[in-house]
């Protein structure tokens, strides 16, 4: 099997033993929790548009491993034409999800952890490079769903892992063994972790030789003895449990999660080891994790940023102001500011080049000016959606009070708009509005816009080691003739 449906998937994730918590309880069932719903709803259309002919160009690719046919969320990038499909699909299903929908963490860390395998064993003839195309094999093979962990807790960020006061704020090895190494530490903001199958673990940053347990790169599955998941709270979270709360809700159907990883002295066999120690390339590793996901953001923002859009341009109708010069203008600047994430995430991709490994880079340079303005414009977007949108954006009563027989029908005649559309539908793309700008969807959309795969400085760094300086001013110098 290479593909799975949508309900296999879902299906499969029914045999994990998962050790979730959520709201200081165990879960007996996460699979069917009307708070993991949603976001399991959106992994599950990866799967679901992968088995639609219309979508298969961009959903799938051929495996450069095996041949055999798999899902695009699985592969290793062979070609630029590989790396702008990527963009194309995350791009896809933003606008199916409207969404963060979890894939792309996993599918970038592969990428990533497979190159500098590759370049590990040349350094140290290690076998890396056998055991990542195995785990890669493996997951292609039952089409599995991989959460990419790279960010520590990190502690005093002013101190390297090997100088905290506590040693398990960065995940570390705390035992080496014939058979394996035994990690200790925890992995934040996990996106996804309760709907993937396997779980990649990498470093978060750059280390130095005193640094050596903290260099460690693994895969185990999520339901490994030791592994403790803590779901993260969300902002309108809980309308999701209450009745008569659809409209509510804002975008019933979808949605993200985020979570606390916690491994207590979990086993990792030797063959699912990446990286054990060889501090040099813990930078390296991250970099190009960094990259890929950076690229990723050109894509998925914008896909979800095309639903805003379309949700702020229905609103305007509803109130009956879409002719309204100023609102046309807000709306083409929503529109050019999305198109540039997109343009800089196929950019990057377009610019990428050939690693020793044989898979495909993106253009560091440009992924990180695409992360820099993802950093900013999805804001910007946003803070129009709410200007167009209007006040009752944020006041509107609740759907259980349109329902109640006293106050539904002044409510149904008091906040109509245009006389030709239902208030009910009116109410709706308010509420998407409200989801997609201040909900559980702006977790995905604005604030992971913010920190997602590094924050703003975190990109401003790579520019200025990337950009080049000194070549931009031996150009002026030899514009204007000035002798070196």
């Amino acid at each position: 099997m290479s593909l799975m449906t949508g309900e296999e998937y879902v299906e499969s994730l029914r045999k994990l033993k998962l050790n979730i918590y959520l709201f200081g309880e165990k879960l007996s069932n996460p699979v069917d929790n009307p708070m993991l719903v949603p976001s399991r709803n959106s992994v599950k259309m990866t799967y679901d548009l992968a088995q639609i002919p219309e979508y298969q160009n961009l959903m799938t690719a051929t495996s450069n491993l095996t041949g055999e046919k798999i899902n695009r969320f699985t592969h290793l990038h062979q070609s630029t034409e590989d790396l702008v499909k990527k963009v194309k699909m995350q791009r896809l299903l933003g606008q199916k999800t409207a969404s963060c929908f979890q894939r792309c963490v996993g599918m970038d860390a592969i990428n990533a952890v497979y190159s500098t395998a590759y370049e590990v064993d040349k350094e140290y003839n290690t076998n890396y490079l056998d055991n990542i195309t195995g785990f890669i094999k493996y997951v292609q093979k039952n089409d599995l769903t991989v959460d990419g962990a790279m960010t520590d807790p990190k502690g005093d960020r002013g101190l390297s892992p090997s100088k905290q006061a506590d040693p398990d704020l960065f995940l570390r090895v705390v035992e080496r063994r014939p058979d394996g190494i035994v990690v200790r530490g925890a992995k934040a903001h996990q996106t996804g972790i309760c709907n993937s199958h396997e779980v990649l673990v990498m470093p978060t940053v750059s280390m130095r030789p005193e640094d050596k347990d903290y260099a460690v790169a693994f895969s185990v599955p999520v339901d490994t003895e030791g592994i403790m998941i803590v779901v993260g709270r969300q902002s309108c979270d809980t309308r999701k449990l209450e009745e008569l709360s659809d409209i509510d809700v804002g975008n019933k159907n979808f949605g993200g999660m985020e979570g606390l990883v916690i491994f207590d002295d979990v086993f990792v066999p030797n063959d699912r080891i990446f990286l054990n120690g060889e501090t040099e390339f813990a930078g390296v590793l991250v970099e190009r994790f960094a990259g890929y996901h950076r690229q990723s953001y050109g894509g998925c923002k914008s896909g979800m940023g095309d639903v805003l859009i379309g949700a702020a341009a229905l609103a305007a109708e509803y109130n009956g102001v879409p002719r309204k010069s100023h609102i046309k203008d807000k709306l083409i600047e929503m529109m050019h500011l999305n198109e540039t994430l997109y343009s800089c995430g196929v950019a990057c991709s377009c610019e990428g080049c050939k690693l020793a490994a044989g898979n495909y880079l993106v253009n560091l340079l440009l992924a990180n000016v695409c992360k820099q303005n993802v950093t900013r414009f999805p804001y910007e977007i946003s803070r129009l959606a709410e200007d167009i949108a209007g006040g009752l954006m944020v006041t509107m009563p609740s759907e259980k009070d349109f329902k109640n027989p006293v106050t539904g029908k002044y409510l149904e005649k008091y906040f109509k708009g245009t006389s030709s559309i239902p208030t009910e539908d009116r109410m709706k793309v308010l509420r998407l509005i409200e989801n997609l700008c201040l909900g559980t969807a702006a977790v995905s959309y604005r604030t992971e816009s913010m920190h997602g795969a590094g924050s703003p400085q975190a990109q401003r760094i790579m520019i200025a080691r990337q950009g080049n300086l000194d070549h931009k001013k031996s150009l002026a110098k030899a514009i204007t003739r000035i002798e070196e």
